[in-house]
């Protein structure tokens, strides 16, 4: 059984999206993969799904540094949206500024800060945990 009906990747790296959907699928996370390649992206993209009735994302990787809109600037505007379903949100970046960890763990949306690169255990770890809260 899979962790997450719908997984989320939210990244402009192709490197890092083709690595993290070969791992999901690897470890049977996600039954679905959805990427955006910028934080406005995603905004459009997660808006429109809730606009049609469609599934929304179980879990979402997030990444901080990203053009158009960045992690953060997503995370502002997400965060006011009134959702439906509980969403897991990651923030999944290379960044270990202090100051970053610091304004990602300010909003309540953002469930833990991971350091790239991903690893199958880390995969593994998630869906343990997208299982135990589903309990």
């Amino acid at each position: 059984m899979s962790a997450a009906s719908l997984a989320c990747v939210i990244d402009d790296d192709p490197i890092f999206v083709f690595a993290t959907r070969k791992l999901m699928e690897m470890s049977g996370f996600a039954d679905q993969i959805i990427v955006y390649r910028n934080g406005q992206e995603a905004l459009d993209g997660l808006a429109e799904r809730l606009r049609e009735g469609r599934p929304l994302p179980d879990v979402i990787l997030l990444d901080l540094n990203m053009p158009v809109l960045d992690g953060i600037q997503f995370l502002e505007r997400f965060s006011q949206w009134e959702l439906p379903v509980q969403m897991h949100l990651y923030l999944v970046t290379s960044s270990i500024n202090p100051e970053d960890i610091k304004m990602a763990n300010s909003f309540s949306v953002v469930r833990n800060y991971i350091t790239k690169p991903l690893s199958l255990d880390i995969i593994e770890g998630l869906a343990e945990e997208l299982r135990q809260a589903k309990k």
